[in-house]
């Protein structure tokens, strides 16, 4: 089992006073949103790493789609998003 570890770094006050206003309207301690928080972050991280890397592969094979086909793609994504 780990042992959860204290560490420490500077945060803006407003942040701090936001973030227990939250931590006390779900009940919560900081050090549980603090942690939920570096989960989400190390989650997405992980995967745009594994998004970066599966890019490179294909890309390495060829599969890469033109400047008009990313074109389409953006445009659409807008028109569905707004």
């Amino acid at each position: 089992m780990n042992t959860p570890r204290t560490i420490s770094f500077r945060i803006d006050p407003q942040k701090v006073d936001e973030l227990d206003g939250i931590a006390k309207s779900m009940d919560r301690d900081r050090s549980y949103l603090l942690n939920e928080a570096v989960d989400i972050y190390l989650n997405e991280q992980r995967r745009f790493a594994a998004m970066a890397v599966e890019g490179l592969e294909a890309s390495g094979k060829g599969q890469t789609l033109s400047h008009e086909d990313v074109g389409r793609m953006v445009d659409e994504w807008e028109r569905k998003n707004r």
